[in-house]
């Protein structure tokens, strides 16, 4: 079992940043993948962005020299760094980790991103 808690997410200006926390109640470098997945309204969940247990990193396209995914292994935390953020990033962005076979889901944190 893996829970995960989501935070940082909020209302900023277009050009803005925001940085996002996932906090794992297990060990994430025990962790098979963990990464970000957000959902607008109307919209399927797409994946933003995923870190591997050998640190291996994947980006969308779209967001791609905008955000960085990184994992603190001492906090059992992985962070999202969203920079020069556009009314198109706001989303419902949701955790996920993948772990023996299984896939956990945080609860979501709104990101709104105003024009």
């Amino acid at each position: 079992q893996v829970q995960l808690v989501e935070s940082g997410g909020g209302l900023v200006q277009a050009g803005g940043s925001l940085r996002l926390s996932c906090v794992a109640s297990r060990v994430v470098a025990s962790i098979n993948s963990m990464g970000w997945y957000r959902q607008s309204p109307g919209k399927e969940r797409e994946l933003v962005s995923r870190i591997t247990r050998s640190g291996t990193t994947y980006s969308a396209e779209s967001v791609k020299g905008r955000f960085t995914i990184s994992r603190d292994n001492a906090k059992n935390t992985v962070y999202l760094q969203m920079n020069s953020l556009n009314p198109e990033d706001t989303a419902v962005y949701y955790c996920y980790a993948v772990s023996g076979g299984r896939e956990y889901w945080g609860q979501g944190t709104q990101v709104t991103v105003s024009s």
